[in-house]
Protein backbone atom coordinates (compact mmCIF):
# COMPACT_ATOMS: atom_id res chain seq x y z
CA UNK A 1 0.00 0.00 0.00
CA UNK A 2 1.27 3.50 -0.91
CA UNK A 3 0.49 6.84 0.43
CA UNK A 4 0.29 10.39 -0.56
CA UNK A 5 0.14 13.16 1.71
CA UNK A 6 -2.76 15.06 1.87
CA UNK A 7 -2.47 18.87 1.65
CA UNK A 8 -1.85 20.20 5.46
CA UNK A 9 -5.18 22.64 6.17
CA UNK A 10 -3.67 25.98 7.07
CA UNK A 11 -5.47 28.41 10.02
CA UNK A 12 -4.87 31.35 7.84
CA UNK A 13 -3.54 34.93 8.79
CA UNK A 14 -3.38 36.08 12.48
CA UNK A 15 -5.54 39.06 11.70
CA UNK A 16 -9.26 39.19 13.16
CA UNK A 17 -11.71 37.63 11.23
CA UNK A 18 -15.84 38.70 10.98
CA UNK A 19 -17.34 36.96 14.49
CA UNK A 20 -19.13 33.64 14.30
CA UNK A 21 -22.86 33.87 14.10
CA UNK A 22 -23.96 31.51 16.06
CA UNK A 23 -27.97 31.47 16.51
CA UNK A 24 -30.61 29.97 14.23
CA UNK A 25 -31.92 31.81 11.10
CA UNK A 26 -35.68 31.89 10.82
CA UNK A 27 -34.85 29.48 7.26
CA UNK A 28 -32.87 27.29 9.62
CA UNK A 29 -35.56 26.83 12.06
CA UNK A 30 -38.22 26.03 9.18
CA UNK A 31 -35.80 23.31 8.15
CA UNK A 32 -35.05 21.72 11.30
CA UNK A 33 -39.05 21.83 11.94
CA UNK A 34 -39.58 19.85 8.56
CA UNK A 35 -36.76 17.69 9.19
CA UNK A 36 -37.87 16.70 12.93
CA UNK A 37 -41.20 16.45 11.81
CA UNK A 38 -40.27 13.47 9.19
CA UNK A 39 -37.97 11.94 11.49
CA UNK A 40 -40.78 11.37 14.58
CA UNK A 41 -43.39 9.86 11.70
CA UNK A 42 -41.34 7.95 10.18
CA UNK A 43 -37.78 7.22 12.21
CA UNK A 44 -39.13 6.34 15.66
CA UNK A 45 -36.51 4.44 18.01
CA UNK A 46 -38.35 1.35 18.10
CA UNK A 47 -38.62 1.51 14.05
CA UNK A 48 -34.57 2.47 13.66
CA UNK A 49 -33.64 -0.85 16.00
CA UNK A 50 -36.13 -3.26 14.45
CA UNK A 51 -34.23 -1.93 10.91
CA UNK A 52 -30.60 -2.27 12.66
CA UNK A 53 -31.22 -6.03 13.58
CA UNK A 54 -32.13 -7.16 9.94
CA UNK A 55 -28.80 -5.87 8.99
CA UNK A 56 -29.92 -3.42 6.47
CA UNK A 57 -30.62 -0.40 8.65
CA UNK A 58 -31.19 1.81 5.71
CA UNK A 59 -34.98 3.06 4.51
CA UNK A 60 -35.13 4.15 1.43
CA UNK A 61 -38.27 5.63 1.45
CA UNK A 62 -37.19 7.58 3.79
CA UNK A 63 -33.47 8.55 2.54
CA UNK A 64 -36.26 9.69 -0.74
CA UNK A 65 -38.11 12.13 1.03
CA UNK A 66 -35.55 13.29 2.93
CA UNK A 67 -33.05 14.48 -0.25
CA UNK A 68 -35.22 14.83 -2.61
CA UNK A 69 -38.63 15.76 -0.99
CA UNK A 70 -37.26 18.14 1.83
CA UNK A 71 -34.22 18.47 -0.68
CA UNK A 72 -31.90 17.95 2.20
CA UNK A 73 -29.24 16.34 -0.05
CA UNK A 74 -28.75 19.21 -2.24
CA UNK A 75 -28.11 21.36 0.43
CA UNK A 76 -24.88 22.02 -0.38
CA UNK A 77 -24.68 22.15 -3.98
CA UNK A 78 -25.27 25.44 -5.98
CA UNK A 79 -28.68 26.21 -7.75
CA UNK A 80 -26.86 26.13 -11.35
CA UNK A 81 -25.91 22.59 -10.64
CA UNK A 82 -29.43 21.52 -9.49
CA UNK A 83 -28.85 22.07 -5.60
CA UNK A 84 -30.39 24.38 -3.30
CA UNK A 85 -27.84 26.92 -3.15
CA UNK A 86 -27.71 26.81 0.84
CA UNK A 87 -24.58 26.32 2.67
CA UNK A 88 -23.07 24.22 5.60
CA UNK A 89 -25.30 26.15 8.01
CA UNK A 90 -28.46 24.21 6.98
CA UNK A 91 -26.45 20.96 6.63
CA UNK A 92 -25.72 21.51 10.32
CA UNK A 93 -28.62 21.50 10.92
CA UNK A 94 -29.66 18.28 8.96
CA UNK A 95 -27.24 16.42 11.00
CA UNK A 96 -28.47 18.03 14.26
CA UNK A 97 -31.37 16.31 13.69
CA UNK A 98 -30.37 13.34 12.11
CA UNK A 99 -28.19 12.52 15.25
CA UNK A 100 -30.89 13.18 17.44
CA UNK A 101 -33.01 10.73 16.10
CA UNK A 102 -29.94 8.24 14.97
CA UNK A 103 -31.42 8.19 11.83
CA UNK A 104 -30.02 5.12 9.45
CA UNK A 105 -29.41 7.76 6.35
CA UNK A 106 -26.36 7.83 4.47
CA UNK A 107 -26.78 11.97 4.38
CA UNK A 108 -22.92 12.44 5.99
CA UNK A 109 -21.25 10.35 3.88
CA UNK A 110 -23.38 11.03 0.53
CA UNK A 111 -24.68 14.41 0.60
CA UNK A 112 -22.06 16.10 2.66
CA UNK A 113 -18.69 13.92 1.83
CA UNK A 114 -19.44 12.94 -1.79
CA UNK A 115 -20.90 15.75 -2.63
CA UNK A 116 -17.92 18.05 -1.49
CA UNK A 117 -15.42 16.27 -3.27
CA UNK A 118 -17.95 15.70 -6.55
CA UNK A 119 -18.30 20.11 -6.25
CA UNK A 120 -14.18 20.38 -5.62
CA UNK A 121 -13.48 18.96 -9.55
CA UNK A 122 -17.35 19.38 -11.31
CA UNK A 123 -15.81 22.49 -12.82
CA UNK A 124 -13.56 20.77 -14.52
CA UNK A 125 -15.31 17.19 -15.70
CA UNK A 126 -19.01 17.38 -17.00
CA UNK A 127 -19.25 13.85 -15.17
CA UNK A 128 -18.87 14.90 -12.23
CA UNK A 129 -20.91 17.79 -12.74
CA UNK A 130 -23.62 15.63 -13.57
CA UNK A 131 -23.48 13.05 -10.47
CA UNK A 132 -23.85 16.03 -8.27
CA UNK A 133 -26.87 17.16 -10.26
CA UNK A 134 -27.96 13.52 -10.17
CA UNK A 135 -27.19 13.05 -5.95
CA UNK A 136 -28.69 16.78 -5.02
CA UNK A 137 -32.10 15.65 -6.82
CA UNK A 138 -32.36 12.46 -4.89
CA UNK A 139 -31.97 10.03 -7.92
CA UNK A 140 -28.81 8.41 -6.58
CA UNK A 141 -26.24 7.65 -3.75
CA UNK A 142 -22.80 8.27 -3.88
CA UNK A 143 -20.60 7.57 -1.26
CA UNK A 144 -16.60 8.10 -1.34
CA UNK A 145 -14.61 5.17 -0.86
CA UNK A 146 -12.57 5.81 2.29
CA UNK A 147 -12.26 4.39 5.60
CA UNK A 148 -14.40 5.99 7.64
CA UNK A 149 -12.04 6.64 10.28
CA UNK A 150 -9.79 8.65 7.73
CA UNK A 151 -9.20 11.72 9.37
CA UNK A 152 -8.60 15.64 7.67
CA UNK A 153 -4.75 16.17 7.70
CA UNK A 154 -3.54 12.85 7.95
CA UNK A 155 -2.21 11.14 5.29
CA UNK A 156 -4.12 9.84 2.64
CA UNK A 157 -4.47 5.81 1.75
CA UNK A 158 -4.53 4.79 -2.22
CA UNK A 159 -4.86 1.24 -2.31
CA UNK A 160 -6.62 1.18 -5.48
CA UNK A 161 -4.43 0.91 -8.03
CA UNK A 162 -5.14 1.83 -11.83
CA UNK A 163 -4.22 -0.46 -14.32
CA UNK A 164 -4.75 1.49 -17.10
CA UNK A 165 -7.74 3.01 -18.72
CA UNK A 166 -9.60 3.30 -15.33
CA UNK A 167 -9.55 -0.42 -14.42
CA UNK A 168 -8.91 -0.57 -10.93
CA UNK A 169 -7.67 -3.14 -8.68
CA UNK A 170 -7.40 -2.87 -4.70
CA UNK A 171 -9.47 -3.30 -1.59
CA UNK A 172 -10.70 -0.18 0.80
CA UNK A 173 -11.64 -0.99 4.25
CA UNK A 174 -14.52 0.45 6.69
CA UNK A 175 -16.60 2.18 4.24
CA UNK A 176 -19.47 3.59 5.62
CA UNK A 177 -22.87 3.13 3.72
CA UNK A 178 -20.79 1.39 1.15
CA UNK A 179 -23.98 -1.05 1.26
CA UNK A 180 -26.31 2.05 -0.08
CA UNK A 181 -24.41 2.98 -2.69
CA UNK A 182 -24.93 3.43 -6.24
CA UNK A 183 -21.95 5.33 -7.38
CA UNK A 184 -18.75 4.52 -5.20
CA UNK A 185 -15.85 7.53 -5.69
CA UNK A 186 -12.70 6.15 -5.67
CA UNK A 187 -9.24 7.52 -4.97
CA UNK A 188 -6.93 5.46 -7.09
CA UNK A 189 -3.26 6.45 -7.54
CA UNK A 190 -3.68 7.97 -11.25
CA UNK A 191 -6.70 10.23 -9.55
CA UNK A 192 -10.28 10.32 -8.77
CA UNK A 193 -12.77 7.91 -10.33
CA UNK A 194 -16.75 6.85 -10.39
CA UNK A 195 -17.18 3.25 -9.72
CA UNK A 196 -21.34 1.73 -9.77
CA UNK A 197 -21.77 -0.01 -6.68
CA UNK A 198 -22.83 -3.17 -8.87
CA UNK A 199 -19.20 -3.79 -9.69
CA UNK A 200 -17.51 -3.49 -6.69
CA UNK A 201 -17.39 -6.91 -4.29
CA UNK A 202 -19.05 -5.64 -0.89
CA UNK A 203 -17.42 -7.07 2.24
CA UNK A 204 -20.06 -6.68 5.08
CA UNK A 205 -18.00 -5.66 8.51
CA UNK A 206 -19.52 -5.93 11.97
CA UNK A 207 -19.91 -2.41 13.20
CA UNK A 208 -20.37 -0.79 16.56
CA UNK A 209 -23.10 1.60 15.43
CA UNK A 210 -25.59 -0.80 13.47
CA UNK A 211 -27.44 2.37 11.89
CA UNK A 212 -24.31 2.95 9.73
CA UNK A 213 -23.08 -0.29 8.47
CA UNK A 214 -19.27 -0.64 7.33
CA UNK A 215 -18.20 -2.67 4.58
CA UNK A 216 -14.75 -3.40 2.63
CA UNK A 217 -14.88 -2.54 -1.11
CA UNK A 218 -13.06 -4.22 -3.08
CA UNK A 219 -12.45 -3.80 -6.86
CA UNK A 220 -10.91 -6.45 -9.18
CA UNK A 221 -10.02 -5.08 -12.81
CA UNK A 222 -13.40 -2.86 -12.20
CA UNK A 223 -13.88 -0.48 -15.13
CA UNK A 224 -14.15 3.23 -14.19
CA UNK A 225 -14.85 6.74 -15.17
CA UNK A 226 -11.83 8.90 -14.39
CA UNK A 227 -13.32 12.70 -12.72
CA UNK A 228 -9.79 14.24 -11.69
CA UNK A 229 -6.06 14.01 -12.03
CA UNK A 230 -4.23 12.87 -8.69
CA UNK A 231 -3.26 16.51 -7.32
CA UNK A 232 -7.26 17.44 -7.90
CA UNK A 233 -8.33 14.53 -7.09
CA UNK A 234 -6.18 14.24 -3.13
CA UNK A 235 -7.05 18.38 -2.83
CA UNK A 236 -10.96 17.65 -3.25
CA UNK A 237 -10.77 14.47 -0.98
CA UNK A 238 -8.77 16.77 1.45
CA UNK A 239 -11.46 19.41 1.43
CA UNK A 240 -14.46 17.11 1.49
CA UNK A 241 -12.64 15.53 4.83
CA UNK A 242 -12.33 18.72 6.35
CA UNK A 243 -16.30 20.08 5.80
CA UNK A 244 -16.84 16.02 7.32
CA UNK A 245 -15.47 16.65 10.62
CA UNK A 246 -16.93 19.92 10.77
CA UNK A 247 -20.44 18.74 10.16
CA UNK A 248 -19.93 15.77 12.25
CA UNK A 249 -19.91 17.98 15.28
CA UNK A 250 -23.26 19.06 14.65
CA UNK A 251 -24.31 15.06 14.55
CA UNK A 252 -22.82 14.72 17.74
CA UNK A 253 -24.65 17.69 19.23
CA UNK A 254 -27.51 16.23 18.18
CA UNK A 255 -27.18 13.12 20.08
CA UNK A 256 -25.85 14.97 23.16
CA UNK A 257 -29.18 16.92 23.08
CA UNK A 258 -31.58 13.46 23.12
CA UNK A 259 -29.58 11.90 25.65
CA UNK A 260 -29.64 15.18 27.86
CA UNK A 261 -33.36 15.85 26.98
CA UNK A 262 -34.33 12.65 27.87
CA UNK A 263 -32.43 11.78 31.09
CA UNK A 264 -34.05 14.85 32.58
CA UNK A 265 -37.56 13.95 31.48
CA UNK A 266 -36.96 10.64 32.77
CA UNK A 267 -35.26 11.33 36.17
CA UNK A 268 -38.24 14.03 36.88
CA UNK A 269 -40.84 11.14 36.71
CA UNK A 270 -38.92 8.24 38.22
CA UNK A 271 -39.25 7.48 42.21
CA UNK A 272 -37.06 6.27 44.81
CA UNK A 273 -37.64 7.04 48.69
CA UNK A 274 -40.80 8.77 47.62
CA UNK A 275 -39.45 10.74 45.62
CA UNK A 276 -38.36 12.26 41.89
CA UNK A 277 -34.65 10.90 41.36
CA UNK A 278 -33.97 14.15 39.58
CA UNK A 279 -34.80 16.19 43.08
CA UNK A 280 -31.27 14.61 44.51
CA UNK A 281 -28.94 16.76 44.79
CA UNK A 282 -26.30 14.67 43.26
CA UNK A 283 -28.11 14.43 40.30
CA UNK A 284 -28.66 17.71 39.58
CA UNK A 285 -25.03 18.67 39.86
CA UNK A 286 -24.58 15.72 36.71
CA UNK A 287 -27.11 16.79 35.18
CA UNK A 288 -26.03 20.69 35.16
CA UNK A 289 -22.56 20.00 34.08
CA UNK A 290 -23.65 18.15 31.12
CA UNK A 291 -26.08 20.84 30.08
CA UNK A 292 -23.21 23.26 29.86
CA UNK A 293 -20.93 20.83 28.46
CA UNK A 294 -23.99 20.99 25.67
CA UNK A 295 -24.65 24.11 25.58
CA UNK A 296 -20.61 24.66 25.14
CA UNK A 297 -20.83 21.81 22.08
CA UNK A 298 -23.44 24.22 20.32
CA UNK A 299 -21.39 26.65 20.07
CA UNK A 300 -18.64 25.04 18.99
CA UNK A 301 -20.26 22.91 16.71
CA UNK A 302 -22.13 26.21 14.95
CA UNK A 303 -18.92 28.37 14.83
CA UNK A 304 -17.07 25.07 12.83
CA UNK A 305 -20.66 25.54 10.13
CA UNK A 306 -20.43 28.97 9.95
CA UNK A 307 -16.56 29.06 9.37
CA UNK A 308 -17.05 26.44 6.42
CA UNK A 309 -20.24 28.39 5.26
CA UNK A 310 -18.05 31.98 4.70
CA UNK A 311 -14.95 30.42 3.77
CA UNK A 312 -13.58 31.60 6.68
CA UNK A 313 -9.71 31.93 6.69
CA UNK A 314 -9.10 30.10 10.32
CA UNK A 315 -12.14 27.34 9.36
CA UNK A 316 -9.27 24.17 9.96
CA UNK A 317 -8.79 25.48 13.45
CA UNK A 318 -12.27 25.95 14.22
CA UNK A 319 -13.53 22.48 12.98
CA UNK A 320 -10.12 20.88 14.50
CA UNK A 321 -11.77 22.59 18.13
CA UNK A 322 -15.27 21.98 17.65
CA UNK A 323 -14.46 17.91 16.95
CA UNK A 324 -12.34 17.83 19.79
CA UNK A 325 -15.01 18.94 22.43
CA UNK A 326 -18.25 17.86 20.69
CA UNK A 327 -16.62 14.16 20.41
CA UNK A 328 -16.25 13.67 23.93
CA UNK A 329 -19.59 15.62 24.72
CA UNK A 330 -21.43 13.16 22.78
CA UNK A 331 -19.96 10.27 24.35
CA UNK A 332 -20.35 11.78 28.03
CA UNK A 333 -24.28 12.38 27.55
CA UNK A 334 -24.68 9.14 25.82
CA UNK A 335 -23.34 7.16 28.68
CA UNK A 336 -24.63 9.68 31.51
CA UNK A 337 -28.11 8.61 29.39
CA UNK A 338 -27.42 4.74 30.01
CA UNK A 339 -26.63 5.15 33.52
CA UNK A 340 -28.98 7.79 34.88
CA UNK A 341 -31.67 5.59 33.23
CA UNK A 342 -31.09 3.02 35.93
CA UNK A 343 -31.96 -0.68 34.55
CA UNK A 344 -34.33 -0.14 31.30
CA UNK A 345 -31.32 2.28 30.19
CA UNK A 346 -29.41 -1.37 29.68
CA UNK A 347 -31.53 -3.09 27.90
CA UNK A 348 -32.21 -3.53 24.41
CA UNK A 349 -35.58 -2.44 23.60
CA UNK A 350 -34.69 0.71 25.00
CA UNK A 351 -32.73 3.26 22.75
CA UNK A 352 -30.21 4.32 24.87
CA UNK A 353 -27.63 1.94 23.60
CA UNK A 354 -28.27 3.15 20.14
CA UNK A 355 -26.92 6.63 20.93
CA UNK A 356 -23.60 5.08 23.13
CA UNK A 357 -23.09 3.49 19.73
CA UNK A 358 -23.30 6.15 17.67
CA UNK A 359 -21.82 8.28 19.48
CA UNK A 360 -18.78 6.40 20.55
CA UNK A 361 -18.65 5.32 16.27
CA UNK A 362 -18.42 9.19 16.05
CA UNK A 363 -15.91 9.71 18.50
CA UNK A 364 -13.49 7.49 15.49
CA UNK A 365 -15.16 8.80 12.78
CA UNK A 366 -12.66 11.41 10.18
CA UNK A 367 -10.46 11.55 13.29
CA UNK A 368 -10.48 11.19 16.67
CA UNK A 369 -10.65 13.51 19.34
CA UNK A 370 -6.86 13.26 19.94
CA UNK A 371 -5.97 13.93 15.99
CA UNK A 372 -7.69 17.36 16.09
CA UNK A 373 -6.43 17.96 19.51
CA UNK A 374 -2.68 17.62 17.79
CA UNK A 375 -4.30 20.08 14.73
CA UNK A 376 -5.54 22.19 17.58
CA UNK A 377 -1.68 22.69 18.29
CA UNK A 378 0.05 22.80 15.71
CA UNK A 379 -2.15 25.67 14.70
CA UNK A 380 -1.38 27.50 17.68
CA UNK A 381 2.24 26.58 17.50
CA UNK A 382 2.41 24.49 20.72
CA UNK A 383 4.11 21.34 21.46
CA UNK A 384 1.14 18.57 20.69
CA UNK A 385 -0.21 16.97 24.11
Amino acid sequence: MTTQPAPAPQPGPAAPSAPYDLLYSQTEEELRAAVRALLADRCAPAGVLARAETGRPHDPGLWRTLAAGIGAAGLLVPEKLGGAGASHREAAVVLEELGRSVAPVPYLTGSVLATEILLAVACDNADAAALVGEAASGGLVCVPALPLTQAPGAPLPVPVHDAGGGVLSGTVTSVADAVAADVLLVLADTGLYAVPADRAALTPRVPLDLTRPLADVTLDGAAATRLADPASARAAVAGALLSGAGLLASEQLGIAEWCLTETVAYVRTRHQFNRPVGSFQALKHRLARLWLDVASARAAARAAADALATGAPDAPLTVAVAQAYCSGVAVRAAEECVQLHGGIGMTWEHPAHLYLKRAKADSLALGTAGHHRGLVADFAELPAP
